[in-house]
C-alpha cells in the first residue's frame, strides 16, 4: 500500500516553511495532487518548577490574530535535535535552564498539509537565568498547577495542540485525573 511521489513543483521557499504542489501515485494506481508545506520541525517543553507548578506562556500569534496560552517552543535549526532546541527556547522565552529533560511525546501538528514534527519534553530541575526574547516575541509567564492548567484546557482557554498533548501526557504520567 505504498504511494509514490511523481512530481514536485516548488511554489514558495521561505525562512520558516516551503510550499509545493505534489503529484502522487496512490496505492490503487490513481494519481492525485496535494499542496504540501515542508517545515524543519520543532521542540517544546512543559517546564515544572520544584514545587510542582507549571510555567506556561501567553503570547501573541499572528497566524490566529490573537493570544494563546501554551508551552515554550521553537523551530529546529539545521542539524539541531529536539532537546538542544528546547533547551535554547526555555532560556530565551521563560528565562530558565533545565537540569533534566524527559521525552513526553512526538507529534505531527497537521498532517493533512504539513510535515511539521514536534518533539515534546518535560523540563525539570529548573534554574532561573535571564529571559532573552526575540524582537518579535511578546511573552507573559503564567505559573499554575497541573489541575489549574487542565481546568483551563477543559474550559477552552488552552487551545494550542502541543500544549494540550503535553498536559495530557504529563497528567497520565503523574496519575492525576
Amino acid at each position: 500500500m505504498a504511494s509514490t511521489k511523481l512530481h514536485e513543483e516548488p511554489i514558495y521557499r521561505g525562512k520558516i516553511v516551503d510550499l509545493a504542489r505534489e503529484t502522487h501515485r496512490l496505492p490503487d494506481g490513481r494519481e492525485a495532487g496535494f499542496e504540501v508545506i515542508r517545515h524543519p520541525g520543532g521542540a517544546a517543553a512543559l517546564p515544572v518548577l520544584e514545587d510542582g507548578r507549571l510555567i506556561l506562556i501567553r503570547q501573541f500569534r499572528p497566524a490566529i490574530e490573537g493570544h494563546l496560552l501554551e508551552i515554550p517552543a521553537g523551530r529546529l535549526e539545521p542539524g539541531e535535535d529536539g532537546r538542544s532546541c528546547v533547551a535554547r527556547e526555555l532560556e530565551e522565552e521563560i528565562g530558565y535552564k533545565a537540569g533534566r529533560f524527559e521525552p513526553l511525546a512526538d507529534i505531527y501538528s497537521s498532517v493533512g498539509f504539513c510535515n511539521e514534527q514536534i518533539f515534546i519534553y518535560l523540563a525539570e530541575d529548573l534554574q532561573q537565568t535571564t529571559q532573552a526574547l526575540e524582537l518579535d516575541e511578546f511573552i507573559e509567564l503564567q505559573i499554575m498547577t497541573l489541575d489549574q492548567a487542565l481546568d483551563k484546557m477543559n474550559a477552552g482557554e488552552i487551545r494550542d495542540a502541543k500544549t494540550r498533548v503535553a498536559l495530557l501526557e504529563y497528567a497520565l504520567k503523574a496519575g492525576t485525573r
